[in-house]
This record gives C-alpha cells, sequence and structure tokens, in this order.
C-alpha cells in the first residue's frame, strides 16, 4: 500500500497550490487507503506503480476515484488505459455509466476527462464554501 499512496500523495501534490478547499488526499494514511482498497476496487498499473484508480460501485453507476498518473508516465496514455478499464468494469457490472469529479479549478483535468468522453452532469461545493468547488463527469456506455 505504501508505493500506491506514494503515488497518490506525488500525484496530487500540485494541486495543494491551485485548488480551495485542499485534497481530503492530504489527509489519508496509508491505513485509509488500505481500508478504501478492502471496501472497494483498487486497481494498479506497475511496474512502479505508474498508476492507479478507486472504482466504487454506486449502485447506479461506477465511481472512479483518486486517478492518478506518475510525473514520469504522464503523456503516455495511461489515465485511459484506467478510464478504459473502468469503463469495462462498468459493463462487467452492467452500471450505465462512469462518474467522477475535479475540481473547478483544475481545467487541464476537465479537458482530458471530456475528450475520453465525460460530459459535465453537475457542479457541487464543499461544506462552508458559497461556490462550486467541483464538477461532476459522467460517461455513459
Amino acid at each position: 500500500m505504501k508505493p500506491v499512496h506514494a503515488l497518490l500523495t506525488q500525484a496530487f501534490a500540485y494541486m495543494d497550490a491551485v485548488i480551495d478547499p485542499p485534497s481530503s488526499l492530504g489527509r489519508m494514511t496509508i491505513a485509509d487507503l488500505a481500508a478504501e482498497a478492502r471496501a472497494q476496487e483498487l486497481w494498479v498499473l506497475d511496474p512502479g506503480p505508474v498508476a492507479c484508480m478507486i472504482l466504487t460501485d454506486k449502485g447506479d453507476t461506477l465511481y472512479l476515484g483518486k486517478l492518478a498518473v506518475a510525473a514520469s508516465h504522464r503523456g503516455q496514455g495511461l489515465a485511459r488505459v484506467m478510464v478504459d478499464h473502468a469503463v469495462a468494469r462498468a459493463r462487467a457490472l452492467s452500471r450505465p455509466s462512469v462518474t467522477l469529479q475535479t475540481r473547478v479549478e483544475l481545467t487541464a483535468n476537465q479537458a482530458a476527462f471530456q475528450a475520453m468522453g465525460f460530459a459535465e452532469i453537475g457542479r457541487t461545493a464543499h461544506k462552508g464554501y458559497d461556490r462550486p468547488t467541483s464538477i461532476t463527469y459522467r460517461r455513459f456506455l
């Protein structure tokens, strides 16, 4: 679990100076990640790991969270590989869609998800904020 936690921490670190409020990943311990991995589906591309994601069956959709690609492997299509796998898992679970969220400030992530077939379906605000802080995207199968 420690290498996956390190990948997530490193991949999300740049967000600290960009997003408000800070990512919940900053509070996630290795034990927290292990608990999530037991409760949901943790997918990892090795060696390294070089990419990871957590998939959560929400009943009406498969939620894709904590998608990360190592800086040394960005630009090689690994995020698309992970998203394609999430789509395959959604189909295997007979779910009609894959859903994810990204922060309002992360415009490059928004463009990447749109290029992979996701469409915005809503915006939400974190507790204590009077403006949207996250965008929800869905890709129907």
